[in-house]
């Protein structure tokens, strides 16, 4: 349980820590003012201010913050909260004070600050772990892919419209495929072909199967496939969150299939325990890796939707202010937000609950 708490700290801490650090460092690049950089949530454990911002940590390992002077429309007494050393001057202006294009920056660094994090540990895992080519395996005798005239060592490149570069893709096709028809386009011996294939329905299993078993031939990447592959890691994570949001907005996710701290907690723990049980504690400590890109991903994207009190609600706003000139009145934006955070903070509660039934089941 304690390993477990650890762990959770160090992977969620990194993920959070690298989004508000890219919105204190392109905002201080863009001459605004920060009023406290804080890692964690609730009251303070430990703090200290410099250049009149207030740099803290909290008790509970649950996000952090990046508070701007002016944000939201609130002006912060920063002379009795953040009090400035003697000859120590406050440094930039208000958020509200700067330019539209700097404000805008400012709050995209930290989603994009979360995809660089993401591109790095992707990076460090294609350098120790390599790539699952999408290499196909055996080909099921009668099979929808044996129909297609798929075979044993063929390379699948695409899928419809969509490239493929590791064989958990085609697995995540499969798995989520309804019976649609797909075009397969696939090497073999150095030239490019292309079939269609009809997944199959198992009773047993009640899903569809394209008919192969195993597969993925393993790449030993070299200096310059590392950063390739790497690439291809976050654009996998990408899209795959992509598909679970589809996924959700349609009804074909449960309650049970979404996690908050508690269910991520979890997650993390049992990753490692099941990865150095099986595998030794270096291969548990890529999985705690590979689980920092898909945190990393998610909260990147999460954070760029157009969603009331999220970075990608405040660039609605911020985009509306270029297209009409001016700015959207800050009493009225900031009422739209505190409305959105209402609505997460319940959507919060309600996770965490479901967290917490599924722990006790």
């Amino acid at each position: 349980m304690i390993r477990t708490i650890i762990l959770f700290i160090i992977v969620f801490g990194l993920v959070v820590i690298s989004h508000e650090l890219g919105h204190f460092l392109i905002g201080r690049r863009n001459g605004i003012r920060v009023v406290e950089f804080a890692v964690g949530m609730g009251p303070s454990l430990f703090s200290f201010t410099r250049g009149g911002t207030k740099y803290s940590l909290k008790l509970l390992p649950f996000g952090g913050a990046c508070m701007f002077e002016g944000e939201d429309g609130v002006e912060r007494e920063q002379n009795e909260e953040n009090p400035v050393s003697s000859g120590e001057e406050r440094e930039g202006v208000a958020f509200t004070e700067a330019g539209v294009w700097a404000r805008i920056a400012t709050v995209f660094a930290g989603p994009f600050f979360n995809f660089i994090l993401a591109f790095i540990m992707a990076v460090i895992l294609s350098a120790f772990s390599g790539a699952d080519l999408p290499v196909v395996g055996i080909v099921t005798e009668g099979s929808a892919a044996d129909a297609a005239g798929l075979q044993e060592g063929d390379v699948i490149t695409k899928i419809g419209r969509e490239p493929i570069h590791f064989f958990r893709e085609v697995s995540l096709i499969s798995a989520l495929n309804q019976g649609e028809t797909m075009k397969i386009t696939y090497e073999r011996d150095g030239e490019t072909f292309s079939t269609m294939l009809t997944p199959e329905y198992s009773e047993d299993d009640a899903r569809y199967y394209m008919g192969i078993v195993n597969g993925g031939e393993y790449l030993e990447c070299n200096p310059l496939q590392v950063f390739q592959y790497g690439f291809y890691e976050v654009e996998y994570w990408v899209k795959l969150t992509y598909k679970s949001l589809a996924m959700l907005l349609k009804g074909q996710v449960s309650k049970d299939d979404v996690s908050g701290p508690v269910g991520i907690a979890q997650l993390v723990g049992e990753s490692y325990d099941q990865a150095e049980k099986n595998y030794g504690t270096p291969y548990a400590i890529l999985t705690m890796l590979e689980i920092v890109v898909l945190l990393s991903v998610n909260l990147g994207i999460m954070n760029l939707l157009p969603i009331p009190a999220l970075d990608g609600g405040r660039l609605v706003f911020m985009l509306v202010e270029v297209i009409r000139g001016k700015p959207v009145p800050p009493e009225k934006e900031g009422m739209v937000h505190f409305a959105g955070l209402v609505v997460l903070m319940v959507l919060m509660v309600f996770i965490m609950y479901n967290d917490i039934m599924r722990l006790v089941r």
